[in-house]
Formats: structure tokens, sequence, C-alpha cells
């Protein structure tokens, strides 16, 4: 895309800023400028300088990529670079994603990027994938369409009403805080998709004595519960580094504990081994 096919810069601030559900005076105080200056930004008035556009951004928290587009939309020149995963830039991440889920075996975790697809994942991980057809990972596994699709774990998990409600929530927040397209559009996909036969798609009453959203899955080798943690790079300079978290499964219960470490000591997860 040319420079001058973007929209100009003070559009897509003022954008940001409404979605952050800041004033322009909110905005100003913590970017210490006037409110004058940025109503001259928003509008096209005035030209913002490069630092002031990276300082806007900082307090907006915006995307290192859609930085990236403030930027050529105001004439300057990207300030991150995007390198790929498999780039000799990224070895030392790559080392650091297959240590952080090597390390978690014999738990399920996968690392993925922005739009939930799998870029890496550990050997436990295959107790959940096994269960999905291949239509489903063939192409790359997204976490959204094997959690939601009806081909995938919705018709073996045990609380999919609950789940699907709580991923479809973190994916359309996700959607609002960014406004990316791509995310749009995998919402509108996973949101669309039938329950599985004889499954209501109503979350029941939140459990008081809970503490998160488990995954009950139906496995081969018994009912499996799990919890999850995302971990995400600190301090990122790079879009790809920015975009990439892991996500770790551990056992909510000593049953499911169980199992993993039997299968992870009987070296595989084929049940008909």
């Amino acid at each position: 895309m040319e420079t001058e096919d973007l929209p100009r810069v003070g559009v897509l601030l003022r954008d940001w800023r409404q979605r952050k559900k800041l004033s322009q005076l909110d905005l100003a105080l913590k970017a210490e400028t006037s409110t004058r200056h940025l109503s001259c930004v928003e509008t096209g008035r005035a030209r913002p300088s490069r630092e002031m556009v990276l300082r806007l951004a900082e307090h907006l928290d915006v995307p290192l990529r859609d930085r990236n587009g403030l930027l050529l939309a105001a004439g300057y020149a990207p300030a991150y670079r995007e390198s790929p995963l498999g780039s000799d830039r990224m070895a030392m991440v790559r080392t650091a994603l297959k240590t952080m889920l090597a390390g978690h075996d014999p738990y399920p975790a996968a690392a993925i990027d922005r739009i939930w697809d799998v870029v890496d994942c550990n050997r436990a991980v295959s107790v959940l994938l096994n269960m999905v057809p291949p239509h489903l990972t063939d192409s790359g596994a997204n976490v959204m369409r094997l959690i939601l699709h009806p081909d995938g774990l919705a018709s073996r998990c045990l609380n999919f009403a609950e789940v699907r409600a709580h991923a479809l929530g973190r994916l359309l927040h996700q959607v609002n805080a960014t406004g990316h397209r791509d995310l749009r559009e995998l919402y509108d996909e996973v949101s669309a998709y039938p329950a599985p036969p004889g499954l209501d798609l109503a979350p029941g009453p939140v459990d008081p004595m809970g503490f998160v959203v488990p995954l009950r899955v139906r496995t081969p080798y018994g009912d499996m519960s799990f919890f999850s943690v995302i971990a995400t790079f600190g301090a990122p300079a790079d879009v790809t580094l920015s975009e990439l978290a892991v996500e770790t499964f551990f056992p909510m219960d000593e049953a499911t504990e169980a199992l993993l470490r039997d299968l992870a000591t009987a070296g595989g997860t084929n049940p008909d081994a």
C-alpha cells in the first residue's frame, strides 16, 4: 500500500483514542502535550513529529504492527522490524520457545500468534490434537477453531457452553481493542459455528467456588480437566515477537495429572498402542 493511500494519521489516532475510551484531555495529559495540539493532529491541521506519533501510540497501548501503520500514515518509516520466526534473527526466540514448551511436558503447551494460530507445541498437545479431524490441523491448527468447531473439541467438551462463552468473549475483546479485520473475520466465523448435537449454547451460572473457567474434555484415556496460563515476551521490539504468546495447560485435578504422567511414562498418546 502506498503511503498516500493510507488514512490520515490523525484519523487513525482518533480511532485508537476512542477505542481506548480516552478523551482528548486524558490523552494529552498522558502524552504531555496540549489538547489544542492533539485536536489539530486529529483533524489534520497539524502534522505530528515522529516522536509524537510514537509517544501517543505508547500511551494508547497500540500494538507494534499498528504503530508502524501510524508512522507510515504520518509519512515516516516504520520503527519496528517484522522478522519471520524462521529467520536467523529469531533463532534465540525459537530456542526459548522450544525450551518453554519442552519444559512443560507432560502437560500440554503451545506457542500461538496474534490470530490464535499454533506455531509450535510440545508432545503433550497430542492428547488434544489426536481427537480432532485432519481438516482442522492439516493447514495449521487454530486454537479458536479447535475449541469451537463442532468437529473439534466442542463435541468432547463437558462444559462447552461455558468454554465457548469465555473463548468468544476473549476474542471479541481482542477485536474491539485492535480493530483488526482478520480477528473480526475469525470471530464472525467461529461465533457462527453450530453447537454439537444435544448441546446447549447458553452458559450456566458462574461457579462461585471456581477460580478459572476450566476446559473439561472427554478423551480416550478418561475425562481430563485443565486450566491455562498465557505468557508473553517482555519488552518486545519486533512485531513478530510482540504477537507471540505461549499458552500452558495445567491439570485441574489429581486424576488429570495422573493420566498425563502415565501417558508420558508410556511414551505416547495412542490409546491403541
